[in-house]
């Protein structure tokens, strides 16, 4: 190690402070830490790409200091897809440091990594106050049923009004309007029912109609419109 010529000519003098770092919580206990080994925890994170085109959710599951599990959800940009599907078989078995130091391919999952290793580190984790935290496969549960992203997509002009297309109910199929075009309710098809359905054998024209349902005043409309077409 260098010293520069200052430092060379200066006398010793004890450090007095010395107290270590201050305990953070991580999955019901509180932890002095100073190694990468000392990290527990899940948590999630969110992260945008530069030109803000699309996003990331990323959800971890860490163990001494190890990511164990990752749940890498993107919206907005279609090389994004192939860019998280790169991102889950990078992140799993690296540290948060080596995490945080590798191209995970996306801008938008590079800054949601690193929001994820800033909540971690500081204690700011989704299991911080939860003993033994939680096993692998846990970020699985945000998925619901079918195991598909919650997804919320809407449309809207001036002009021609609001569009629903998907809700956590699934793809919508129509929408219901009132004597006053206002919506009312609408129709939907849950996909990970009907895939569900579909590879258990079923017909594809039963498992549509098994798996769709519909919300709000959707029999009372005075009229029905296909928010894709119409």
């Amino acid at each position: 190690m260098l010293y520069s010529t200052e430092v060379e000519n200066m006398c010793p003098i004890a450090q007095g402070a010395c107290h270590g770092p201050a305990p953070i919580p991580e999955e019901g206990k509180w932890v002095k830490s100073k190694e990468i080994k000392d990290i527990n925890g899940l948590t999630h994170g969110v992260g945008r790409c530069a030109p803000q085109q699309g996003a990331c959710k990323l959800t971890l599951n860490i163990k001494e200091g190890i990511i164990q599990e990752a749940l890498v959800e993107v919206i907005g940009c279609s090389g994004m897809t192939h860019s998280a599907a790169m991102a889950s078989e990078i992140l799993p078995g690296k540290t948060i440091l080596e995490a945080l130091n590798t191209d995970l391919v996306c801008d938008a999952i590079n800054v949601a990594m690193r929001e994820l290793f800033l909540q971690i580190v500081y204690g700011r984790s989704q299991t911080a106050f939860s003993e033994g935290g939680l096993p692998i496969g846990a970020s699985l549960e945000d998925l619901g049923k079918g195991l598909r992203s919650q997804v919320g997509t809407m449309f809207g002009t001036l002009a021609k009004g609001p569009r629903y297309l998907d809700l956590t109910e699934g793809y919508v199929k129509r929408l219901a309007l009132d004597a006053q075009n206002e919506i009312i309710g609408y129709e939907f098809i849950n996909l990970g029912k009907m895939m569900d359905f579909i590879k258990k054998g079923m017909d594809a024209n039963e498992a549509l109609k098994k798996a769709t349902g519909s919300y709000g005043r959707f029999d009372e409309a005075a009229k029905y419109v296909d928010p894709r077409k119409e």
